[in-house]
């Protein structure tokens, strides 16, 4: 009895990490995608990129989790009060609240970005920057449909 109840947990275990494993290596290959993608797309000198992705990658990571946190707070109310329904206006104001101030976070982070990318990269580069986010979002929600 205790071996299956031990063998049951190691099982569980061992599907969480590899569940997550799993999610980890999807997230890097998509993030070398985007990498590639962009790279492409800029038309990057050697300098240009040595000087630029250092930069880019914190203000990514900055845009992510700063989204996360906000999509954190929803989730977690929602599962506290069990639906949307539920959640009381005064915690409805709490969360627009908080999203307005998320929305403000981003947008003076990617305004610091732009005023230390553009010592690096031309005005141009940085628009086709913009764009070629937008595009390999698109191109990837697009390969995400298709797949289910």
């Amino acid at each position: 009895m205790n071996s299956k109840i031990l063998t049951l947990i190691f099982v569980l275990f061992f599907s969480f990490s590899l569940s997550a494993q799993v999610n980890k290596e999807s997230r890097e290959k998509i993030k070398t995608l985007k990498i590639a993608y962009i790279t492409e797309q800029l038309n990057l000198t050697a300098k240009e990129a040595q000087d630029f992705w250092p930069i880019y990658n914190a203000y990514d990571e900055e845009q992510r989790s700063l989204r996360g946190k906000n999509r954190y707070e929803i989730k977690k109310l929602v599962k506290q009060r069990g639906n949307l329904d539920s959640i009381s206006d005064k915690d409805a104001e709490r969360l627009i609240s908080l999203k307005l101030k998320n929305d403000k976070a981003l947008y003076e982070s990617q305004r610091d970005f732009v005023n230390k990318i553009k010592r690096i990269i031309s005005h141009k580069k940085i628009l086709k920057l913009q764009i070629a986010e937008m595009e390999f979002a698109r191109k990837l929600m697009r390969k995400y449909k298709r797949r289910k």
